[in-house]
């Protein structure tokens, strides 16, 4: 069964896509921009932090892309974060305010966000999953009388890279928010920290049995990041340590079967997955 399908889209398919609109689109480094999207007749994509959606354009194809915006702030239309690596992302990134592409989804099950509630959230993304983080971390800031401490670790490889760096300077600025951003490789003007982003858990202490963790970034990434919350306040529970999986969710609705992990169709049962229920699955980590 599909796990938080859209209610305000039930009545179209889940197979054809609806033919929706950039309103706004923005660089935000050399290779990702950031595209404000709205669906036909004011429909609401109603989605969940870290669910994607499936962006298509006639005669190219389509590909899967997370959700960067939250729901709390996105009223009838929503964010893509898209970094050119291909065809289809390279055509999406000469295309302009007013043109249009095609939108399928939302799909997946994205971030439980009714059990974290009452409890310390710790962000850890590296790179360009900052994207799918900063749905989480805004709609978290939007109810953020709901949550106790909220602590941010953001790593890049250089500071040409860093995302959302006017967002990055709110966050620094609040008193209840803490915030550490660290790059691999510094330019001459880069005053920050220097390394790769398990440097800055040195930074912090959590109060362990109290804090949700969420990372997202590249699997390379996690096999580190995950050392270090395991290890973190005398260890972050595995049931409350959260992930993105990346995964090639070609169709989006469990049939194709690309995004397969053993019993597990990435598109249906995640993107989002706590450790506990992956840890023993061989591949998801790979």
């Amino acid at each position: 069964m599909i796990a938080a399908q859209t209610s305000t889209l039930e009545t179209a398919s889940l197979y054809l896509p609806l033919e929706a609109r950039i309103l706004d689109m923005r660089p935000l480094t050399q290779l990702e921009k950031l595209y404000t999207i709205a669906l036909p007749e004011g429909m609401s994509l109603n989605h969940r932090p870290g669910q994607f959606v499936e962006v298509s354009l006639f005669g190219i194809g389509e590909a899967p892309i997370s959700i960067c915006s939250s729901p709390s702030q996105s009223g009838n239309t929503f964010q893509l974060c898209v970094r050119r690596v291909g065809e289809l992302t390279s055509a999406l990134h000469r295309l302009e305010p007013g043109d249009s592409i095609g939108i399928r989804g939302p799909f997946g099950n994205g971030f439980p966000i009714e059990r974290f509630r009452g409890k310390d959230m710790l962000f850890a993304p590296g790179g360009l999953g900052l994207a799918p983080a900063r749905s989480l971390i805004n709609q978290v800031l939007d109810e953020r009388g709901f949550f106790g401490r909220v602590i941010i670790l953001y790593g890049a490889r250089h500071p040409s890279e860093l995302l959302f760096t006017e967002e990055l300077s709110k966050w620094e600025k609040r008193d209840d928010v803490e915030l550490h951003v660290t790059v691999d490789r510094p330019d001459d003007n880069w005053k920050g920290n220097v390394g790769v982003i398990t440097t800055l858990f040195q930074k912090i202490q959590v109060d362990a049995p109290n804090t949700i963790a969420v990372t997202v970034g590249p699997p390379v990434m996690y096999r580190f990041v995950l050392v270090e919350l395991l290890g973190l306040g005398k260890g972050i529970r595995e049931g409350n340590i959260w992930l993105s999986l990346e995964r090639r969710m070609k169709c989006g609705v469990g049939k194709c079967g690309h995004c397969q992990m053993n019993h597990i169709y990435t598109c249906l049962d995640g993107p989002c997955f706590s450790y506990a229920q992956i840890r023993h699955v061989e591949e998801a980590l790979s």
